[in-house]
């Protein structure tokens, strides 16, 4: 897997994400302080109205971000979004009003939702072989699940010595260093051959999207994989210290379970994804996922329920979410040329995240008026419409998989 490393383009970008993740995690343990000294005990309201205000922009800017890209040089628009991030991410620890914070929030992520589906819709450019994206894509998902791991570390030590406004500043730094390393290299910028007008640039990818029957597919598993990760980080604090009656230290260890579940799922599918076709890999992924949150509410019904039991069904719902979605980028590039890839992978991070700003609210309003069982239930059983969807919507044929407009590989 990390053999890819020798290609210095993709080695500095893998650079950049994992300096401005470690900022976006230094970023979450300062805002749910900064909240809390702001708001008191009404910060969680803040934090979920700041989750809100993240989900919108994500589903709104980033159409609108792909139309710009196809038009702007790559490397320049993702430098101008870092920079961004950095100069919102130092006017933090300045904030003194809640309304300031909601401000703050929506253009951070704005920018964001412009930088992220354009760095993922390059690196597919740069790795041309199809083996080394593959291996990119569990790279990519091991930064995203160490982060989740090492950020809150990292930001307990700093709070040891400073104080956590001065987090922000680390976040800052964080996006800053993932602008300067994306400077230093030559990235694609890809072009249609035919100018397109602001509506068609903007609907492009979600049109592309509806087209194409393996990216419905696509879209459905996204709905299963949100349905068990939107119970895993909105209801894990909930089980663990009032169902269970443990420690905040206990929150951290059953998440670990989901993040370490998802860590080694990267580890294996680049070996499965040379045997086994992308579909069969991602539907079983989806269904060993569903399968396990199933047997979490079987087991909840007996009041079976324990830390270690809690454990085993996380890491088993994160290897089946990581096997779900993992693949998904390969699907993307497979399906769009190089110019329209910006706008495939923005269609993918807005309906993806259109996903979650529904099940996000559904799964805490299921824990807190029905309880833990009929909250796994439930959950898996959103799991399994989103499979079933699947199922239908992606044809088993290679070919008919494939839109009529881009039909560039079985």
């Amino acid at each position: 897997m990390l053999s890819i490393l020798r290609n210095r383009v993709y080695r500095h970008l893998l650079a950049a994400q994992i300096v401005a993740l470690t900022g976006t995690g230094l970023a979450t343990v300062a805002l749910g302080l900064l909240a809390f000294e702001l708001a008191g005990e009404a910060a969680g309201l803040v934090l979920g109205t700041a989750l809100t205000i993240k989900m919108v922009a994500y589903v709104v800017v980033a159409p609108i971000a792909a139309a710009f890209a196809e038009k702007l040089d790559r490397r320049r628009m993702l430098v101008a979004l870092d920079v961004v991030r950095a100069a919102v991410a130092m006017c933090l620890p300045f904030v003194t009003e809640i309304w300031q914070v909601y401000l703050l929030i929506f253009v951070l992520q704005s920018a964001s939702a412009g930088f992220t589906p354009t760095f993922q819709a390059t690196i597919p450019d740069v790795l041309t072989d199809e083996q080394d994206y593959t291996k990119a894509l569990s790279l990519s998902r091991l930064a995203y699940d160490l982060e989740s791991v090492v950020s809150p570390m990292l930001a307990a030590l700093l709070l040891t010595i400073v104080s956590f406004d001065s987090l922000f500043w680390g976040t800052g730094l964080g996006f800053v260093a993932s602008a300067l390393l994306v400077t230093s290299v030559v990235l694609p910028s890809p072009k249609p051959t035919k100018p397109r007008g602001v509506y068609d640039r903007t609907t492009r990818g979600i049109r592309l999207f509806l087209e194409t029957p393996r990216l419905r597919g696509l879209l459905a598993l996204s709905w299963a994989a949100a349905s068990l990760s939107a119970m895993v980080i909105v209801n894990t604090v909930v089980i663990v210290r009032a169902n269970l009656g443990l420690s905040e230290s206990a929150v951290a260890i059953a998440l670990a379970g989901f993040g370490g579940g998802s860590m080694l799922a990267a580890f294996v599918l680049p070996a499965l994804l040379t045997r086994f076709r992308d579909r069969r890999v991602m539907l079983t992924g989806a269904i060993f996922g569903t399968f396990s949150m199933a047997m979490g509410a079987a087991l909840s019904i007996g009041g079976q329920i324990t830390l270690p039991t809690l454990i085993l069904t996380w890491v088993c719902v994160g290897f089946g979410y990581s096997a779900t979605l993992t693949p998904s980028g390969r699907l993307l590039t497979r399906s769009a040329p190089p110019e329209d890839r910006p706008a495939v992978f923005a269609a993918q991070f807005t309906l993806s995240h259109a996903c979650w700003l529904v099940l996000y609210p559904l799964a805490g309003w299921l824990m807190t008026v029905k309880g833990i069982t009929h909250a796994l239930g439930w959950m898996a059983f959103a799991a399994i419409l989103g499979l079933a969807l699947a199922v239908l919507l992606w044809p088993t044929e290679g070919r008919k998989a494939v839109s009529k407009e881009h039909l560039h590989k079985p």
